[in-house]
C-alpha cells in the first residue's frame, strides 16, 4: 500500500476539480486561485487546503513548493484550467487576448515543479478552426518543459454528469516516466447522471446543439448545457433558477457549499470542471499512470 498521490490545483476557482481529485482519493497540497468568490466558495468546502489568494504571475515556483511543503520534482499531479473565453467558440476567438497569456504562467510553473503528471483543462474551441495553431503551439510549449503530452475531447455525459458539456483534456507525463499520456475511457452512456436530478428520473432529455446560425435540439439522453445567469432553461421551460438546483447538473453533492448571490453561484458553477468528470481523469492517472497495479490509501 502507498501514499495518497498528491495535487496542486491552479486556477482552483470554487473547487469543481478539487472535488473530483478528493474523490479519486488524492490529497491537495495547494490550491491557486485569485477570485474572491471562489476563493471563499473553495475554503468554505475545503478548508485544511492551503489557498495561494492573488496572481499567478506573482507566484514562483519556489514558493508554491514552499506552500506545499515539497520539493522539485516530488507533486504527483499539477492541474488547472486557465481561463478560456479567448478560445471559446462564443467569444471573438483571438490568439492575442490577454487570457490567454495566463496558460503560459501554467506552463512556467510546470517547468518550474517537474510534477510526474500534469493536467489542464479547456474548452474545445482551442481545437477548431483558427485556434487550432494556437493549440498546437500550446503543446509544443509544454512538450518542451519535458513531457509527454497528449490532447483529447472528452464530454461530461459519459461520466455521470447529467449534461452534455465537451472540454479538451491535455494530460502530460514527465519523460523520465516513461510512460504515454492516456484519458479514461466512457463509463457510461449519456443520461446515466440523471440520477443525480431525482425531478428528471431516467427520462430521455434534449440538449442545444449549434448548428451554424440556428440552434437546433436534438434527443442524447442528457440535459440541456445551456445556462446563463438567470439558470437553466429548456424549450424556453425554466428547469432551475435556484443555485441548489443547478449544482445537480454539475454533480456538486448536496453538501457543496457555495457563497454570494446567485448569479456568482451560478456563474462558479459554469466556469468549474464538473467534479465527476475530474473523479475519472483522476482515477485514469492514479491506476494507469502514476500506481499501476498497485492498491491505494483510501480516504476516510
Amino acid at each position: 500500500m502507498v501514499k495518497r498521490p498528491t495535487v496542486i490545483s491552479t486556477f482552483a476557482g470554487c473547487g469543481g476539480s478539487s472535488l473530483g481529485y478528493k474523490l479519486a482519493g488524492f490529497k491537495e497540497l495547494l490550491a491557486v486561485e485569485w477570485d474572491d468568490n471562489a476563493v471563499e466558495t473553495f475554503k468554505l468546502n475545503f478548508p485544511g487546503v492551503p489557498v495561494y489568494h492573488g496572481d499567478i504571475a506573482k507566484l514562483t515556483g519556489k514558493e508554491c513548493m514552499k506552500l506545499a511543503g515539497i520539493k522539485k520534482g516530488e507533486l504527483d499531479v499539477l492541474d488547472g484550467s486557465p481561463p478560456c473565453q479567448g478560445f471559446s467558440t462564443a467569444g471573438k476567438r483571438k490568439w492575442d487576448d490577454p487570457r490567454n497569456s495566463l496558460f503560459k504562467e501554467y506552463a512556467r510553473l510546470l517547468n518550474e515543479l517537474q510534477p510526474k503528471v500534469f493536467v489542464m483543462e479547456n474548452v474545445t474551441g482551442m481545437v477548431k478552426g483558427c485556434m487550432k495553431q494556437a493549440y498546437l503551439t500550446i503543446i509544443k510549449t509544454l512538450r518542451e518543459c519535458g513531457y509527454r503530452a497528449k490532447g483529447k475531447v472528452l464530454n461530461a455525459m459519459y461520466f455521470n454528469v447529467p449534461q452534455s458539456r465537451q472540454r479538451v483534456i491535455i494530460i502530460g507525463v514527465r519523460n523520465d516516466l516513461k510512460i504515454g499520456p492516456s484519458h479514461p475511457k466512457p463509463q457510461g452512456r449519456p443520461g446515466n447522471g440523471n440520477a443525480l436530478v431525482p425531478e428528471l428520473g431516467n427520462k430521455r432529455f434534449l440538449t442545444w446543439r449549434k448548428r451554424g446560425r440556428k440552434d437546433t435540439l436534438r434527443k442524447i439522453g442528457s440535459v440541456p448545457t445551456a445556462i446563463s445567469r438567470k439558470g437553466i432553461f429548456l424549450e424556453g421551460r425554466e428547469l432551475y433558477r435556484d443555485p441548489k438546483g443547478i449544482k445537480l447538473f454539475f454533480s456538486y453533492p448536496d453538501t457543496f457549499e457555495f457563497t454570494g448571490t446567485n448569479c456568482q453561484q451560478i456563474m462558479r458553477m459554469g466556469n468549474s470542471v464538473p467534479p465527476n468528470l475530474m473523479k475519472a481523469i483522476a482515477e485514469h492517472i492514479k491506476s494507469n499512470i502514476l500506481f499501476p497495479g498497485i492498491k491505494i490509501e483510501r480516504v476516510k
